[in-house]
């Protein structure tokens, strides 16, 4: 049994992932609308009916905006750790007990036969995580919203087949734009995100022989374009003897559409 997935939608206006493998169907995060879900989902032949669970990664509202309306509307379990249920109170509306359950931080479940590890990240929310997805020796991993890629990451995603990660801005676009300085010193922060240049490098320290593709994801809509976020990573990967192409492919991640199924 694989592993296959969609990046369903990627950017600062709403955020979504799907993965799947035989019947077990997982969405990781809702941050786009329900009817917007629904149709990313269709996108890719996915009847969200037949979803399995929902996993959360942190509250701001670019990841959960259709958490309530989809666990409502199709009776999902949703996972998250208990200071991220203690940031969603009030913005979820109503869901039954028999919804709420915790996924700590640091931990491995299994769904499916899907092993699940959940990571820390730096980032300016309660207490965020994103996760890596293991069967039969394939691994994928989910990076993105964190303001550095720290040693204990890498060492927890290196060696996937497939990375899902950050690559949010261009430094000079941001420092350039017009956004206050700020959010400016936010986004650049620790607790911020990750630029083209930091993500590339990150990459440089986790790739292996056994990783095929790389998406980059959560691209600022101000401070960066996908064209200058493929380069610039390109760029990177091959002075550092990473062969980008035939071995290794770049794939753009959108906010409103959804990548193909990839099968890893």
């Amino acid at each position: 049994m694989t592993l296959r997935f969609s990046v369903l939608a990627s950017g600062s206006t709403g955020n979504a992932f799907y993965i799947e493998s035989g019947d077990e169907k997982i969405l990781v995060d809702a941050g786009l609308s329900g009817k917007k879900i629904e149709g990313l989902l269709e996108q890719v032949d996915v009847n969200p009916a037949n979803l399995s669970r929902i996993l959360v990664t942190h509250e701001h509202s670019d990841h959960i905006k259709g958490l309530g309306i989809m666990a409502r509307r199709y009776n999902l379990p949703i996972f998250a750790n208990e200071k991220t249920w203690r940031a969603m109170d009030g913005q979820l509306g109503k869901l039954s007990i028999d919804q709420k359950f915790h996924f700590n931080m640091e931990e491995t479940k299994t769904f499916g036969g899907i092993d699940i590890e959940s990571f820390a990240v730096s980032h300016d929310a309660a207490d965020p995580m994103f996760y890596t997805f293991h069967r039969n020796g394939k691994k994928v991993a989910l990076v993105t919203d964190l303001g550095y890629v720290s040693e204990r990451i890498k060492k927890t995603v290196e060696g996937a087949d497939a990375y899902i990660f950050e690559s949010n801005h261009d430094v000079g676009m941001l420092r350039m734009g017009r956004y206050p300085w700020s959010v400016k010193r936010r986004i650049l922060g620790d607790s911020g995100h990750v630029s083209n240049e930091d993500s590339a490098l990150a990459l440089t320290d986790i790739m292996t022989d056994q990783t095929r593709r790389v998406y980059l994801a959560h691209l600022s809509l101000d401070n960066n374009m996908k064209d200058l976020a493929r380069m610039s990573v390109k760029n990177v990967l091959e002075e550092r003897g990473f062969e980008i192409g035939p071995r290794i492919e770049l794939y753009d991640t959108d906010p409103a559409q959804a990548t193909p199924i990839y099968e890893v």
